[in-house]
């Protein structure tokens, strides 16, 4: 009994380090993590953070791994109780936007990761690339659907479409984050 009390203990611990550490890279980014951070910001000691990662690349991977757990959660599986095609489609959309729009505040991971690691090689830029290849692939598998039950025109380009989808969300963070602009959510 005791075995399974600090097995969930640890658990817990572990996944308060990931929160804590989530919330700091959304505003210094991935690279600005270390485990002297996360000790300072959660209070534990140094060794007490490294005993659960082991290393400040497997901490990163951590948050990469929650970060798109925590945005497909929010965005992808609530689109997926709406009808096939279009609707789901547009669901997904308005879901992004309004992770866009909270994100504004407190910044995207993957956009901040992507400018991070976008020269460099490593399993914390795979974890990256993958999680954010996995997102537009379901991206551009709705606009397949759609197109396949004729909610858009049979020319449509589901890779096009998605990729212009994705300039539009990038557009919106730049504008919002780094001009400052007050508009582009309308936009």
């Amino acid at each position: 009994m005791s075995t399974l009390k600090s097995a969930t203990k640890a658990e817990q611990t572990k996944s308060a380090i990931i929160d804590a550490a989530l919330r700091l890279a959304s505003q210094i980014g991935l690279e600005g993590l270390s485990i002297g951070a996360i000790a300072e910001v959660t209070q534990m000691s140094k060794s007490g953070v490294f005993a659960h990662f082991g290393s400040r690349e497997e901490l990163q991977i951590s948050v990469v791994r929650e970060y798109y757990a925590r945005f497909e959660r929010n965005v992808f599986m609530p689109a997926l109780q709406m009808a096939r095609g279009l609707p789901r489609l547009c669901a997904l959309i308005d879901n992004w936007m309004d992770q866009v729009a909270h994100e504004v505040q407190s910044g995207c991971l993957f956009i901040s990761g992507a400018v991070e690691f976008d020269d460099r090689s490593g399993p914390v830029r795979d974890a990256l690339e993958q999680s954010i290849k996995t997102w537009l692939s379901a991206v551009r598998r709705c606009i397949a659907m759609a197109v396949e039950d004729g909610h858009l025109a049979k020319t449509t380009d589901p890779k096009q479409m998605m990729f212009e989808i994705h300039g539009l969300i990038l557009a919106v963070h730049y504008e919002a984050k780094f001009l400052k602009s007050t508009r582009s959510m309308e936009r």
